[in-house]
């Protein structure tokens, strides 16, 4: 038999073996005892989790996966098999995940995180985001967390706040808006931040599709409602924020970018309109299938946005700039990105494109290994409250301030988390759930 290799050697060693120094709890930005390696634990093992953990296995350096959390065992253990396989062909990249690291239910993060982590990726269904991130910032861990980073505005209220502590603390940040590190919006944003284009006059940005995966439960396939929804979680706003949370924020979230060009921008007003036209079947939960929102920033641009889930009808996934000087398209153009002036030119991104799932765990990798400071947490939240808002505005029918909905949006998220939890959304005796109605649904509490 040939020698086993050191790969080999941590897939198939518990991790109680290995030492007491693996699993130890260090300070922010220290590694395993006399190692360069970077030890993380993934939460939420769905197909997101397991692409983010990967790519954060491949980012420069050795990093270590040493514990993984989900509610679902089946999860998780499909995710691991999945990273496995994903990385086999990378050396740099280890897999040390023993029984004693495998953690299920409501608490899974807590354990992960506890588990002696330097960085954990949260990857759940986004409702959760917030106390997760809290606790890992308490806990002097770094973080990678998926967007959107809440459902709701004391959620967002919450990561602002954790963000803030984290920076006290030195603790890096990086939220899966992976079009910051997507060479072609770089070059253009900055492009347009110079001048080049002329002043900003408008904004389009779209998510038009058909619609994501079906409910994978039905009823009678679960023990309880919690289960079915986290199950199906994408069809419930507590749990996914609605897709114009869920998907669209990436739009949204170039918007805000391109008007940011001295200091963060968000929209200061929205009104808009949505509801649910074709995705009905209670199947589909409480979610509209389509929105359309009108946000205006402080200095009276006018970003207009649409997202829809629904098949045969005209799709777009891209972003549009209107300048003095012409349309600058982030997508939905022959080669992809590029500027159309007016007066004839024009001008094609020309550049390499590398995969921005990979950079933007290259670049946070690379922050904590060399200690700089590195926080997107900040535009994560308000670029998430931007979605926010808009759904406030669909279901509401009314027009709103960024100010009444981050300070006063209502809560959605249930107090208790639980299987046999009453869940403030829970369907009535047809497994029919209430859905928002304009000019009806309250989403501000009283002033």
């Amino acid at each position: 038999m040939s020698e086993p290799t050191r790969r080999d050697f941590l897939k198939t060693t518990s991790v109680a073996t290995l030492g007491a120094g693996v699993l130890s709890s260090l300070s922010s930005g220290a590694y395993a005892a006399g190692e360069d390696t970077v030890r993380i634990g993934l939460v939420g093992c769905g197909g997101r989790g397991t692409g983010a953990c990967a790519q954060a296995l491949k980012s420069p350096g050795r990093v270590r996966l040493i514990a993984m959390g989900d509610v679902f065992r089946d999860q998780l253990d499909g995710s691991l098999r999945n990273v496995e396989k994903a990385v086999e062909n990378d050396d740099s990249a280890e897999i040390s995940v023993a029984e004693e690291t495998k953690f299920t239910g409501f608490d899974a993060y807590k354990q992960v995180i506890d588990s002696g982590v330097d960085v954990v990726i949260l990857a759940t269904p986004p409702g959760f985001r917030p106390m997760m991130l809290e606790y890992a910032v308490e806990k002097g861990v770094h973080v990678f967390m998926e967007k959107p980073v809440a459902t709701d505005a004391p959620g967002v209220r919450q990561v602002l706040a954790a963000a803030k502590k984290a920076k006290e603390k030195g603790l890096k940040i990086g939220v899966g808006l992976q079009r910051h590190h997507q060479a072609p919006y770089q070059e253009f944003v900055g492009r347009i931040h110079d001048g080049e284009f002329g002043d900003v006059r408008a904004l389009r940005v779209y998510w038009n599709g058909g619609g994501v995966w079906d409910p994978r439960r039905t009823r009678d396939q679960v023990k309880s409602e919690m289960e079915y929804q986290l199950r199906n979680w994408y069809y419930y706003t507590w749990l996914c924020g609605d897709h114009i949370c869920e998907q669209h924020i990436h739009n949204l979230d170039v918007g805000n970018w391109v008007m940011s060009k001295d200091g963060w921008q968000f929209p200061v007003k929205a009104n808009g309109m949505g509801g649910r036209e074709v995705r009905k079947d209670p199947k589909y939960g409480e979610i509209f299938d389509h929105h359309a929102v009108e946000y205006t920033y402080a200095d009276g641009t006018v970003m207009m946005s649409q997202c829809r889930h629904i098949r045969n009808c005209w799709n777009s996934v891209t972003e549009h700039v209107h300048t003095t000087k012409g349309i600058v398209d982030f997508g939905g153009r022959r080669g992809g990105y590029g500027a159309t002036l007016f007066s004839g030119e024009d001008i094609p991104y020309k550049g390499k494109s590398p995969d921005p799932y990979q950079v933007e765990h290259d670049d946070l990798f690379t922050a904590i290994r060399e200690g700089k400071d590195y926080s997107e947490a900040e535009y994560g939240a308000m670029s998430t409250m931007t979605a926010i808002l808009g759904r406030m505005c669909t279901y509401s029918g009314k027009e709103i301030t960024m100010k009444d909905a981050l300070e006063r949006g209502i809560g959605i998220m249930p107090t208790d988390f639980s299987w046999d939890a009453k869940l403030p959304n829970a369907p009535d005796a047809n497994g029919v759930y209430a859905v928002a109605v304009p000019g009806v649904t309250e989403v501000l509490e009283k002033a």
